[in-house]
């Protein structure tokens, strides 16, 4: 069952920065979020649950316990200013800031997340498989 846990940490994790890439698709065009702060992109930061070095230490590699998220950091862009001497957001020079970031790059992590995701369904299928073979096997 073991394998069964690890893909299931992969498919939260990657779920999670899912929902954070979207959050940032959806707010490319946000001068401003309703706290009157400009929008800053974010970007989820993951990991092992325990490190390496801890389980070889151990001695038991059986002990890996997969991914977690060690939480949502912003993205140190500079903002993306547009001259919009129209909108009401604007600055003294007629400058709206923009969330910095780059739109192909998020569109292109987002393909990666969502292959990550599906690679995690697949080796969880594979192991339930595995799992209900090895069951079947047992009782003969």
């Amino acid at each position: 069952m073991q394998s069964m846990e690890i893909s299931r940490t992969g498919l939260d994790v990657e779920w999670r920065r899912l929902e954070v890439i979207a959050e940032n698709l959806a707010n490319a065009n946000t001068a401003r979020t309703a706290t009157g702060e400009p929008y800053r992109a974010m970007r989820l930061v993951s990991g092992p649950r325990q490190g390496f070095a801890d389980m070889l230490k151990s001695g038991e590699t059986a002990a890996a316990g997969g991914v977690m998220v060690y939480g949502v950091e912003p993205i140190n862009a500079p903002p993306r200013r547009v001259y919009e001497p129209a909108n009401p957001q604007a600055d003294t020079d007629g400058f709206v800031s923009y969330p910095g970031y780059d739109h192909a790059g998020e569109m292109t992590l987002l393909l990666k997340t969502s292959r990550a995701y599906e690679a995690n369904l697949v080796a969880l299928g594979a192991a339930r498989q595995m799992y209900a073979k090895a069951m079947e096997l047992g009782r003969r």
